[in-house]
C-alpha cells in the first residue's frame, strides 16, 4: 500500500528554485532516507510533506486515516508537565478507556444490578468487547513502553517527576523523540535524529526503528545509522531527486556505476553525432553524395541528444600539515579532577597519547569528554591534577560549539586577520578550497550556517599547521560529502589525534584507539569501534557467565530484586541471539544435505538416460542432458562448499 506520494514537487525561495518536479513514493514498512548536500532542500521537502510549508507546484497525496508524526531538526519538547505525566498523554484514550472498564466492573459488582439479567447480559457483552479493544490497542502495556522507550532514550536513571521545563535543550530533543516513538505513527518522518544522541542510544535507537512497524523516511548525516536502517535513498541533487534500492553504502556504489554508464553512453552518442556532422559538412556540396548527406542531417535532426550527465557537486578539497613534528610523548595528564558545581566530572583521571596516535574518546552523554578536551586547553579549571604537552607540541583546537566563531568580521577577515602576512589572493583560495567563492567570503560570520561556520573553523584548523588537532565532535553539522573530505585529510595526517565523536562510520575510519572514558575513568582498547564493540561484548558475556556460575554455586547469593543487571540482561540478549544462530545454522545444514541427497538422485537418473541410445543418437537432446547434468554439478559443488563452510 503506498502511504505517501509526491509528485512533480516545486519550491522556490524567491527567485531561487530549491526542488524542481521532486517524485518520491512511500510504501508500507519501507525506510527511505533522504541524502544530499547541506541546503539541497531536504528539510525543506519534510516540511512540505508534514504540512508545515507551502509549495508551489505538485502535489502531495496520502490515503485517508493514515496517521504521519514529524520530528524537525533539533526540536525541544515544551511541557510545564514531568517526563511521565507528558508521555502518558500520548495514551489518553487508553486511559479513557481503562476508566470505563473500571466504571463497568463497579457497576457489575452491584448487588442490585446483577438482578436485572438483562441489563447485566448488554454491560457485559459491552465490558468484554471494550477489554479486546483495550487489550489490543496496548492497554495492559502502555506503562511499560514508556519506560522502555525513556530507558532507550538515555531517562533511565532520572526521576520521571522531574519537570520538563528544568530539562536541558538536548535532553528536551531527546524526549520530544521518545514522545513521537510511543505514538507509532503509520510513517515516521525524522530529521537528523541521531543529533543529541550518545553512541548507545543511537544503538537503541537503531534496534528500535529496524522492528518498527510502520513506515519511516528520514534524513540523516550519520552513515553507519543509514547503513543499518533504510532499504531505499533518494538523493536531492540540483534540485532534483533520483532513487536508488538499498542502503546508503549500496546507494553509493550505484551511483558510481549509473554515472559510468550514463557517461559512456554520452560519449558513444557525441563520437556517433562527430562522424555525422563531419560526413555531412564533406559531402552536401557533392552532387554524387549530396543524398547521402542530407539523410544523415535528417538522421541528426531526429536524433534525441542525451545531456551530459552531471558528476559530483563541487566538493571542498584540504589537507592538514604539520610545521614540525613533536617529540614521542604528547599529552601526559594524571591524577586529573575537574568538577562542576561542587559535583566531581571525575576524579584522578589518567590520559596519555603518544605521536602518531590517533585516540577517540568516546562514552555517553554527560560523562565529561568534552570537560576532559576544555580542561587539556585550559578552559576549564582543574581542581587538581598535572597536564603535560611534549616536546614541540603545537595544538590546534576544534570546539564543537564553535564559540570563537560569532563576530561580526567577514569570513574572509576572520581567516586573514589571524596570517596577515600572507597575501589575499592565498586566503581566498583557501577559502575557495573550503566553498567559500565570491560574495560568499563578505558574509559576516555570525550570520553563517552551522554547516558553513563548521567549514570556516575548519578552514583555520588547517592553517594553524599543529601536530596535534584536539577535535570535540568535528563531524557535526557536516554534510555526508563533507564528512568524507574530512576523514581523508585526517587519515593522510602526520601528527597526533585526541578527539570526540559519535559518528561510528567516522570513528571506524579514522581511530587507532578507543578511550572509554564511564564513571570518571578511562579503558583503553587498542583497535577501531568495531573492534570495541565486540571486546565490550566478550566482556559482558564473560561477566554474565561468571554470574552464572557464581549464583549456581551459591543460589541464596541472588539479587534480591530478581532483576539483574543491564549487563545480564544485554548478556541474556546476546545469548539468545547466539542460540538463534546457532539454530539457523542447523537447520540450514539440514536444508543443503536434502537438497544435495536429492539433486544426487537426479543427477544418477541423468547420467543414465544419457546411455540411452535413443538419446545419444540424438545431437541436441544428449547437448541438453549433458547442459542440465553440467549444471547439477555446479549446483552441488556450490552447495557443498556453504556445507564446509557451516561446518566449520
Amino acid at each position: 500500500m503506498i502511504l505517501l506520494q509526491c509528485n512533480q514537487i516545486s519550491k522556490s525561495f524567491g527567485v531561487e528554485p530549491i526542488l524542481t518536479n521532486i517524485k518520491l513514493d512511500i510504501q508500507t514498512g519501507e525506510r527511505v532516507a533522504l541524502v544530499g548536500r547541506n541546503g539541497a532542500g531536504k528539510s525543506t521537502l519534510l516540511k512540505i510533506i508534514a504540512g508545515q510549508l507551502s509549495y508551489d507546484s505538485g502535489q502531495v497525496m496520502m490515503p485517508k486515516g493514515i496517521e504521519l508524526g514529524y520530528l524537525a531538526q533539533n526540536t525541544g519538547l515544551e511541557s510545564s508537565l514531568s517526563i511521565w505525566e507528558e508521555m502518558l498523554t500520548v495514551f489518553a484514550p487508553l486511559q479513557k478507556m481503562e476508566k470505563q472498564l473500571r466504571n463497568m466492573e463497579l457497576q457489575m459488582s452491584d448487588p442490585e444490578f446483577i438482578e436485572n439479567n438483562a441489563r447485566y447480559e448488554k454491560l457485559l457483552k459491552e465490558y468484554d468487547q471494550l477489554q479486546v479493544t483495550f487489550k489490543d490497542k496496548g492497554g495492559y502495556q502502555y506503562e511499560a513502553d514508556i519506560r522502555g522507550v525513556l530507558a532507550g532514550m538515555n531517562f533511565g536513571d532520572f526521576d520521571y517527576d522531574t519537570k520538563i521545563s528544568t530539562l536541558s535543550g538536548g535532553q528536551k530533543t531527546r524526549l520530544a523523540l521518545a514522545k513521537l516513538l510511543l505514538t507509532k505513527p503509520d510513517l515516521l518522518i525524522l530529521d537528523e535524529p541521531t543529533n543529541h544522541l550518545d553512541i548507545a542510544t543511537l544503538t537503541w535507537l537503531e534496534q528500535y526503528l529496524v522492528g518498527y512497524q510502520g513506515a519511516i523516511l528520514i534524513v540523516s548525516h550519520d552513515r553507519y545509522f543509514l547503513d543499518k536502517i533504510v532499504t531505499v535513498v533518494v538523493e536531492i541533487s540540483r534540485t532534483k531527486s533520483t532513487k536508488f534500492t538499498g542502503n546508503y553504502s549500496n546507494y553509493l556504489d550505484e551511483k558510481a556505476k549509473r554515472y559510468e554508464l550514463e557517461m559512456k553512453q554520452y560519449e558513444k552518442q557525441q563520437d556517433e553525432v562527430a562522424k555525422l556532422e563531419d560526413f555531412v559538412q564533406r559531402n552536401i556540396a557533392r552532387a554524387s553524395t549530396t543524398k547521402r548527406a542530407q539523410s544523415r542531417r535528417k538522421q541528426l535532426e531526429k536524433m534525441t541528444l542525451l545531456d551530459r550527465p552531471a558528476g559530483s557537486e563541487k566538493s571542498a578539497t584540504f589537507s592538514f600539515t604539520i610545521d614540525r613534528q613533536s617529540g614521542k610523548e604528547v599529552i601526559r595528564a594524571s591524577d586529573l579532577h575537574v568538577s562542576y558545581d561542587n559535583q566531581d566530572i571525575f576524579k584522578q583521571l589518567d590520559l596519555a597519547v603518544d605521536r602518531e596516535e590517533s585516540v577517540a574518546l568516546i562514552g555517553p552523554n554527560g560523562a565529561g569528554k568534552s570537560t576532559l578536551l576544555k580542561a587539556l586547553m585550559k578552559d576549564v579549571p582543574i581542581q587538581d591534577g598535572i597536564i603535560r604537552f611534549g616536546s614541540n607540541v603545537s595544538i590546534g583546537y576544534y570546539d564543537q560549539e564553535q564559540a570563537n566563531l560569532k563576530s561580526n568580521k567577514s569570513v574572509l577577515q576572520e581567516l586573514w586577520d589571524e596570517h596577515t602576512l600572507l597575501p589575499e589572493k592565498e586566503i581566498r583560495t583557501v577559502l575557495g578550497n573550503f566553498l567559500f567563492s565570491g560574495d560568499d567570503v563578505s558574509k559576516p560570520v555570525s550570520t553563517l550556517s552551522g554547516g558553513e561556520k563548521a567549514r570556516l573553523a575548519l578552514a583555520k584548523l588547517m592553517m594553524k599547521k599543529a601536530n596535534l588537532l584536539i577535535l570535540d565532535e568535528p563531524t557535526n553539522h557536516l554534510d555526508l560529502d563533507a564528512k568524507e573530505i574530512l576523514e581523508n585529510a585526517l587519515i593522510d595526517y602526520p601528527g597526533t589525534l585526541l578527539f570526540v565523536s559519535h559518528d561510528r562510520y567516522f570513528l571506524n575510519r579514522i581511530a587507532t584507539r578507543m578511550a572509554e572514558l564511564e564513571n570518571g575513568q578511562i579503558t583503553n582498547y587498542l583497535g577501531d569501534y568495531d573492534y570495541y564493540v565486540e571486546k565490550k561484548n566478550e566482556m559482558e558475556q564473560r561477566e554474565f557467565l561468571a554470574q552464572q556460575e557464581k549464583e549456581a554455586s551459591n543460589p541464596s547469593s541472588q539479587s534480591a530484586s530478581g532483576t539483574g543487571s543491564q549487563a545480564d540482561k544485554r548478556s541474556y540478549e546476546q545469548e539468545k541471539e547466539a542460540k538463534k544462530a546457532e539454530r539457523q545454522r542447523q537447520r540450514r545444514i539440514e536444508e543443503i544435505e536434502t537438497t544435495i541427497e536429492s539433486l544426487e538422485k537426479e543427477l544418477a537418473q541423468k547420467e543414465e538416460d544419457l546411455c540411452d541410445p535413443a538419446i545419444y543418437s540424438d545431437h541436441e537432446k544428449a547437448q541438453t542432458l549433458q547442459t542440465e547434468i553440467d549444471e547439477r554439478k555446479e549446483q552441488m559443488d556450490s552447495l557443498m562448499e556453504e556445507w564446509e563452510e557451516l561446518q566449520d
